[in-house]
C-alpha cells in the first residue's frame, strides 16, 4: 500500500499542494492534518498512519519537515517505518529514502535543520511582535464596547434599565453587558 502524509501547522494554512503531489505520486490512501510539527504527540493522524503500516507499505511525503521538526522525531519515526517493514520516501527530497543506507544520517541532519528554522520562526515572531507592542499595537480582539459606550451603560444599569435590554440596543450578548462594571 502507498501512503501519504500531508501537513501544515495552522487552520488557515492549505494542504492543497502536498495532497496534489501525494496523488500524482500515486497514493492510495493520504493522512492529513493541520497541526504543529513541533512533536509527534500531538499529530493523531500521524500516529494512526505510523501504527497501521506493514511489511512492504511505502510511505511518502513530500518534505522532511511534514514529517518532523525535531531530529530525535525524525529519526525515531524512521525507525517505527523500518520495524514495521515498510519504506519512508519525501518526494522533494529524493536523497531521503530509507531504501538507503545513510537515510537516517540525512533525516537526522534535515530534522535538525527543521527544528533550527521552527525556532528562528518563533524567535522572529516574538521579536516582530515586541517591537510591535512597542509601537503600541494592540493585540488581541476589538472590544466590542467603546469607552463611551461603557460610560452609557454603567449609567443605564445605575438607572434600572435591564441587561437585555441594553445589550439589544447594543447588539451585544447580555453577559457582555453584565460585565460592564463601574
Amino acid at each position: 500500500m502507498i501512503y501519504g502524509y500531508a501537513r501544515v501547522s495552522t487552520k488557515a494554512q492549505d494542504l492543497a499542494y502536498q495532497l496534489d503531489r501525494l496523488r500524482q505520486a500515486g497514493c492510495e490512501r493520504i493522512f492529513d492534518e493541520k497541526q504543529s510539527g513541533k512533536d509527534t504527540k500531538g499529530r493523531p493522524q500521524l500516529l494512526r498512519l505510523l501504527a497501521g503500516l506493514t511489511s512492504g507499505d511505502i510511505l511518502l511525503a513530500t518534505v522532511s519537515d511534514r514529517i518532523a521538526r525535531d531530529p530525535l522525531d525524525m529519526v525515531l519515526i524512521l525507525r517505527e517505518v523500518e520495524n514495521a517493514g515498510a519504506r519512508l520516501q519525501l518526494l522533494d527530497e529524493p536523497f531521503i529514502d530509507t531504501k538507503f543506507d545513510f537515510a537516517d544520517v540525512i533525516a537526522y541532519f534535515r530534522g535538525w535543520v527543521a527544528r533550527a528554522q521552527r525556532l528562528r520562526i518563533l524567535e522572529n515572531t516574538a521579536n516582530g511582535r515586541a517591537m510591535a507592542k512597542a509601537r503600541g499595537v494592540k493585540f488581541g480582539r476589538k472590544p466590542k464596547l467603546t469607552p463611551r459606550q461603557i460610560a452609557k451603560i454603567i449609567n443605564r444599569k445605575a438607572k434600572g434599565d435591564t441587561h437585555a435590554r441594553i445589550a439589544r440596543s447594543y447588539g451585544v450578548s447580555e453577559s457582555t453587558i453584565s460585565r460592564v462594571r463601574a
